[in-house]
């Protein structure tokens, strides 16, 4: 299947991660344009050429403030760990555009003093992804996906398709067939419809 390139911007909040970074450079490959969102717009912009400098010379990739990244496009992804999303969510409210879609990766783990995931948290809204629904402006649309895609992988031998399959849980029919359409630019990447976002509790 030929996968059509999307005509708007990607935003990836929190993209100088591994994982906002290694979806980055997959959608830069596809030939999407992709901004990389960070609270360090010199950070953000240290990792756009970073990705060029993988993805190729056509590679369109920039870095940007998180709340500049929210105002450049309406299509966001949402890459930060658990522990920071509902305040970063609640400082960028004003810059998310109405009518955006927001793909959230969050997975909530708790971490050791290394960084390493030691257990999954209890979440009082069901899922990270519902909690991030609850705080997005009245008019986003959200969607839950991504969050078993290795970082490791993303961000490997670019030439080799990362073997996964993406399961997208959204209450919102345009937002699952916009995560759907990003997970199939990448590479050997599997995109399933996982009904609705509650869902998201159990993909988590």
């Amino acid at each position: 299947m030929k996968v059509q390139r999307s005509s708007r911007a990607i935003a990836i909040i929190g993209g100088t991660g591994p994982e906002g970074a290694g979806l980055a450079l997959r959608w830069a490959c596809a030939g999407e344009t992709v901004i990389i969102g960070s609270r360090d717009s010199a950070r953000a912009e240290q990792t756009a050429e970073e990705i060029r400098q993988r993805a190729g010379a056509n590679a369109q990739v920039s870095g940007m403030e998180n709340s500049a990244a929210c105002a450049a496009t309406d299509l966001l992804v949402f890459t930060v760990p658990f522990a920071g999303q509902a305040a970063l969510l609640k400082q960028l409210q004003p810059a998310i555009r109405p009518g955006s879609v927001l793909i959230d990766v969050t997975v909530p783990l708790a971490q050791s003093v290394g960084g390493r995931p030691t257990r999954t948290l209890g979440v009082w809204q069901g899922s990270a992804a519902q909690q991030a629904a609850e705080l997005v402006p009245n008019g986003v649309s959200v969607a839950a996906a991504f969050q078993n895609v290795s970082a490791d992988a993303l961000n490997a031998n670019i030439d080799a398709d990362v073997d996964c399959d993406v399961i997208v849980c959204s209450d919102h029919p345009n937002a699952t067939h916009l995560a759907m359409e990003l997970a199939a630019k990448i590479p050997g990447v599997r995109a399933l419809d996982g009904g609705k976002l509650e869902n998201a509790r159990i993909v988590e």
